[in-house]
Protein backbone atom coordinates (compact mmCIF):
# COMPACT_ATOMS: atom_id res chain seq x y z
CA UNK A 1 0.00 0.00 0.00
CA UNK A 2 1.68 3.38 -0.97
CA UNK A 3 1.40 6.08 2.06
CA UNK A 4 0.58 9.71 2.90
CA UNK A 5 2.70 12.67 2.55
CA UNK A 6 1.99 15.66 5.68
CA UNK A 7 2.87 18.73 4.38
CA UNK A 8 2.51 20.94 7.67
CA UNK A 9 3.46 18.14 10.10
CA UNK A 10 3.43 20.04 13.08
CA UNK A 11 1.42 20.37 16.61
CA UNK A 12 -2.23 20.49 15.96
CA UNK A 13 -3.80 19.64 12.78
CA UNK A 14 -0.82 17.98 11.13
CA UNK A 15 0.15 15.95 13.69
CA UNK A 16 -3.67 14.33 14.22
CA UNK A 17 -3.87 13.62 10.29
CA UNK A 18 -0.24 11.81 10.27
CA UNK A 19 -1.71 9.51 13.04
CA UNK A 20 -4.84 9.15 11.57
CA UNK A 21 -3.70 8.03 8.55
CA UNK A 22 -1.05 5.84 10.36
CA UNK A 23 -3.80 4.26 11.98
CA UNK A 24 -5.55 2.75 9.01
CA UNK A 25 -1.57 1.31 8.41
CA UNK A 26 -0.19 3.93 5.35
CA UNK A 27 3.53 4.19 6.10
CA UNK A 28 3.21 8.14 6.42
CA UNK A 29 6.07 10.99 5.04
CA UNK A 30 5.77 14.43 6.97
CA UNK A 31 7.02 17.74 6.14
CA UNK A 32 8.01 20.84 8.00
CA UNK A 33 10.12 23.38 8.37
CA UNK A 34 11.59 22.42 11.76
CA UNK A 35 13.65 19.00 11.81
CA UNK A 36 12.67 18.96 16.15
CA UNK A 37 9.27 19.15 15.13
CA UNK A 38 8.79 16.49 12.52
CA UNK A 39 10.64 13.95 14.00
CA UNK A 40 8.37 14.29 17.12
CA UNK A 41 5.18 13.84 14.93
CA UNK A 42 7.31 10.96 13.74
CA UNK A 43 7.33 9.55 16.97
CA UNK A 44 3.98 9.39 17.66
CA UNK A 45 3.22 7.72 13.86
CA UNK A 46 6.19 5.21 15.00
CA UNK A 47 4.47 4.24 18.12
CA UNK A 48 1.47 3.19 16.34
CA UNK A 49 3.78 0.80 14.70
CA UNK A 50 3.92 2.54 11.26
CA UNK A 51 6.79 3.59 9.23
CA UNK A 52 7.38 7.57 9.43
CA UNK A 53 9.75 9.25 6.91
CA UNK A 54 10.35 13.12 8.98
CA UNK A 55 11.87 15.52 6.10
CA UNK A 56 12.33 18.94 6.40
CA UNK A 57 11.59 21.88 3.79
CA UNK A 58 9.90 25.72 4.00
CA UNK A 59 6.88 25.24 1.79
CA UNK A 60 7.71 27.98 0.15
CA UNK A 61 10.70 27.18 -0.80
CA UNK A 62 10.05 25.40 -4.61
CA UNK A 63 13.43 23.51 -5.00
CA UNK A 64 13.48 22.13 -1.28
CA UNK A 65 9.78 21.24 -1.27
CA UNK A 66 9.72 19.74 -4.67
CA UNK A 67 13.11 17.21 -3.62
CA UNK A 68 11.68 16.84 0.04
CA UNK A 69 8.50 15.10 -2.15
CA UNK A 70 10.66 13.38 -4.09
CA UNK A 71 12.12 11.30 -1.20
CA UNK A 72 8.74 11.25 -0.17
CA UNK A 73 8.18 9.19 -3.19
CA UNK A 74 11.57 7.43 -3.08
CA UNK A 75 10.39 5.94 0.40
CA UNK A 76 6.56 5.61 0.50
CA UNK A 77 6.25 5.08 -3.41
CA UNK A 78 3.86 7.50 -5.76
CA UNK A 79 1.58 9.06 -2.58
CA UNK A 80 -2.10 7.21 -2.47
CA UNK A 81 -2.83 11.09 -0.57
CA UNK A 82 -1.18 14.50 0.22
CA UNK A 83 -2.29 16.75 3.01
CA UNK A 84 -1.44 20.61 2.69
CA UNK A 85 -1.51 22.02 5.91
CA UNK A 86 0.97 24.31 6.06
CA UNK A 87 -0.13 28.04 6.86
CA UNK A 88 1.21 31.22 8.13
CA UNK A 89 -1.85 32.46 10.72
CA UNK A 90 -0.66 35.76 11.60
CA UNK A 91 -3.39 38.43 13.17
CA UNK A 92 -3.41 41.41 10.57
CA UNK A 93 -5.47 44.96 9.80
CA UNK A 94 -5.45 46.59 6.39
CA UNK A 95 -2.41 48.46 6.05
CA UNK A 96 -1.08 46.38 8.66
CA UNK A 97 1.46 44.12 6.78
CA UNK A 98 4.25 45.14 4.03
CA UNK A 99 3.77 43.88 0.52
CA UNK A 100 6.70 41.21 1.12
CA UNK A 101 4.90 40.43 4.01
CA UNK A 102 2.06 39.32 2.26
CA UNK A 103 4.08 38.12 -0.54
CA UNK A 104 5.93 35.72 1.95
CA UNK A 105 2.39 34.80 3.46
CA UNK A 106 0.72 33.94 0.29
CA UNK A 107 3.96 32.33 -0.71
CA UNK A 108 3.28 29.27 2.43
CA UNK A 109 -0.41 30.06 2.01
CA UNK A 110 -1.07 29.54 -1.41
CA UNK A 111 1.75 28.67 -3.46
CA UNK A 112 3.33 26.14 -2.06
CA UNK A 113 0.10 24.39 -2.35
CA UNK A 114 0.13 24.85 -6.11
CA UNK A 115 4.07 23.07 -5.66
CA UNK A 116 2.90 20.69 -4.16
CA UNK A 117 -0.24 19.82 -6.05
CA UNK A 118 1.80 20.09 -9.49
CA UNK A 119 4.59 18.15 -8.09
CA UNK A 120 2.06 14.78 -7.27
CA UNK A 121 -0.94 14.88 -8.77
CA UNK A 122 -0.16 14.36 -12.71
CA UNK A 123 1.41 10.95 -11.48
CA UNK A 124 -1.92 10.47 -9.12
CA UNK A 125 -4.20 10.98 -12.26
CA UNK A 126 -1.92 8.91 -14.68
CA UNK A 127 -2.38 5.78 -11.93
CA UNK A 128 -6.36 7.06 -12.07
CA UNK A 129 -6.75 7.66 -8.39
CA UNK A 130 -5.24 9.51 -5.42
CA UNK A 131 -6.43 12.03 -3.17
CA UNK A 132 -4.88 15.80 -2.38
CA UNK A 133 -6.61 17.52 0.82
CA UNK A 134 -5.73 20.99 2.07
CA UNK A 135 -6.88 22.65 4.95
CA UNK A 136 -9.20 25.37 4.58
CA UNK A 137 -10.64 27.84 6.91
CA UNK A 138 -11.72 31.45 6.21
CA UNK A 139 -15.48 30.99 4.61
CA UNK A 140 -15.97 34.83 5.64
CA UNK A 141 -13.57 37.10 5.58
CA UNK A 142 -12.43 39.13 8.15
CA UNK A 143 -10.49 42.20 8.53
CA UNK A 144 -8.20 41.27 11.48
CA UNK A 145 -6.92 38.82 9.26
CA UNK A 146 -6.30 40.07 6.07
CA UNK A 147 -3.55 38.22 4.95
CA UNK A 148 -5.00 35.01 6.09
CA UNK A 149 -8.17 35.83 4.57
CA UNK A 150 -6.75 36.31 1.27
CA UNK A 151 -5.01 33.38 1.39
CA UNK A 152 -7.93 30.74 2.32
CA UNK A 153 -9.75 32.56 -0.22
CA UNK A 154 -6.83 31.84 -2.75
CA UNK A 155 -6.99 28.57 -1.59
CA UNK A 156 -10.37 27.70 -2.39
CA UNK A 157 -9.60 29.11 -6.09
CA UNK A 158 -6.55 26.43 -6.40
CA UNK A 159 -8.88 23.85 -4.95
CA UNK A 160 -11.57 23.95 -7.71
CA UNK A 161 -8.75 24.71 -10.47
CA UNK A 162 -7.10 21.49 -9.81
CA UNK A 163 -10.06 19.87 -9.31
CA UNK A 164 -11.24 20.76 -13.22
CA UNK A 165 -7.61 19.56 -14.24
CA UNK A 166 -7.54 16.45 -12.52
CA UNK A 167 -11.05 14.87 -11.13
CA UNK A 168 -11.63 13.38 -13.81
CA UNK A 169 -8.49 11.71 -14.37
CA UNK A 170 -9.81 10.23 -10.80
CA UNK A 171 -7.85 12.32 -8.85
CA UNK A 172 -9.86 13.17 -5.62
CA UNK A 173 -9.19 17.77 -4.68
CA UNK A 174 -10.85 18.80 -1.68
CA UNK A 175 -10.69 21.26 1.08
CA UNK A 176 -11.22 20.73 4.88
CA UNK A 177 -12.18 24.26 6.19
CA UNK A 178 -11.68 24.74 10.06
CA UNK A 179 -13.32 27.53 10.92
CA UNK A 180 -12.20 28.28 14.40
CA UNK A 181 -8.93 28.14 17.00
CA UNK A 182 -7.72 24.02 16.87
CA UNK A 183 -7.50 22.66 20.17
CA UNK A 184 -8.39 19.61 22.20
CA UNK A 185 -11.18 18.59 23.77
CA UNK A 186 -13.12 22.11 21.75
CA UNK A 187 -15.20 21.87 18.64
CA UNK A 188 -12.14 22.27 17.05
CA UNK A 189 -10.03 19.33 18.14
CA UNK A 190 -7.50 18.39 16.00
CA UNK A 191 -7.91 14.72 16.25
CA UNK A 192 -11.80 14.84 15.21
CA UNK A 193 -11.02 17.70 11.95
CA UNK A 194 -8.68 14.78 11.38
CA UNK A 195 -11.35 12.03 10.70
CA UNK A 196 -12.42 14.44 8.19
CA UNK A 197 -9.18 14.00 6.03
CA UNK A 198 -10.07 10.41 6.12
CA UNK A 199 -13.07 10.26 5.47
CA UNK A 200 -12.19 12.54 2.31
CA UNK A 201 -9.96 9.81 1.08
CA UNK A 202 -11.71 6.79 1.80
CA UNK A 203 -14.79 7.49 0.21
CA UNK A 204 -15.80 6.75 -3.43
CA UNK A 205 -15.22 9.64 -5.51
CA UNK A 206 -18.92 10.07 -6.82
CA UNK A 207 -19.75 10.46 -3.17
CA UNK A 208 -17.54 13.43 -2.66
CA UNK A 209 -18.45 16.21 -0.50
CA UNK A 210 -15.96 19.11 0.09
CA UNK A 211 -16.11 19.85 4.03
Amino acid sequence: MAGAVVIGAGPGIGRSVAVRFAREGLPVALVARSAATVRATAGDVERLGAHAVPLTADSADETALRAALDTATDHIGQPDVVVYNAAVIRADAIGGLSARGHLDTWAVNVVGALTAAAHTLPGMAERGGGSFLVTGGMPEPKREYVSLSLGKAGVRTLVALLDQEYGPSGVHVATVTVSGVVAPGTAHDPDDIADHYWRLHAQPRENEVVV
